[in-house]
């Protein structure tokens, strides 16, 4: 490693970690992303990656990477839905079959490399002035309830309170759809998921960009597969 101002710091190679450790994650191609000391970002493929390491030399280690665009995925699941264990495209970590309508929610069935299914995602419609929420079923678990951090665990009579006042101050600010929080035909904005089980968060996501785990039984596959479907 060279030292002294000016000179360019010879950083060690980006180590991939284990899949089923992960408690925050990116999907992302930046493996070294620009800072304030590293003026230019690297690339690799695009994967799922944790971030490591401090705000001047961060970096994103990958954990599990999406398929080559050049290779089509087999069966119901796409491409862009499927996860392999290795840059190559050669073990496959788990996919996420096309989804289906059932009862009027959406489903996302996710499989592991075998296909056997491991849960399974549950966009619910919205209810105005709200939007869609998400569940996740997770064999030999609790149902997760994924909803907007704002209104998760509050009781209806407050929550309707809030969304009133979010209403008002986007209206005020000539801002139709304040945080993604409120129905209407404004493109919404991402939004924070608390996912709960009860009344305990066992995860929390940003829009479809950084996902964190706080317990360790749910699947990280689960939580990588809802990134890739992403809150739409």
């Amino acid at each position: 490693m060279a030292f002294g101002k000016g000179r360019k710091v010879e950083e060690p190679p980006v180590e991939p970690v284990a899949w089923a450790t992960v408690h925050k994650f990116v999907i992302d191609t930046a493996e070294r992303p620009a800072t304030p000391k590293r003026k230019k970002a690297v690339y690799g493929p695009r994967a799922v990656r944790v971030p490591q390491g401090g705000k001047d030399y961060r970096v994103n280690a990958p954990c599990a990477y999406l398929a080559p665009a050049s290779r089509p995925a087999s069966g119901p699941a796409r491409s862009d839905l499927t996860l392999y264990e290795d840059p190559e495209a050669q073990r496959l970590l788990c996919s996420v079959d096309a989804p289906q309508e059932v009862n009027g929610e959406r489903h996302h069935v996710v499989r592991d490399a075998q296909g056997e299914v491991i849960g399974t995602l549950r966009r619910i419609p919205p209810k105005r002035p709200f939007r869609h929420t998400w569940r996740i079923d997770q064999p030999g678990h609790p149902e997760i309830v994924g909803r907007n951090e704002w209104v998760s665990g509050d009781s209806t009579k407050e929550v309707v309170g809030r969304a009133a006042v979010r209403m008002t101050i986007g209206l005020v600010a000539g801002l139709a759809d304040i945080g993604g929080d409120v129905g209407g035909d404004q493109p919404s904005k991402p939004r924070t998921l608390e996912w709960r089980v009860e009344d305990k968060v066992v995860m929390v996501s940003e829009g479809s960009t950084e996902v964190t785990i706080r317990t360790e039984w749910v699947d990280r596959r689960l939580a990588f597969a809802f990134a890739l479907v992403g809150d739409r």
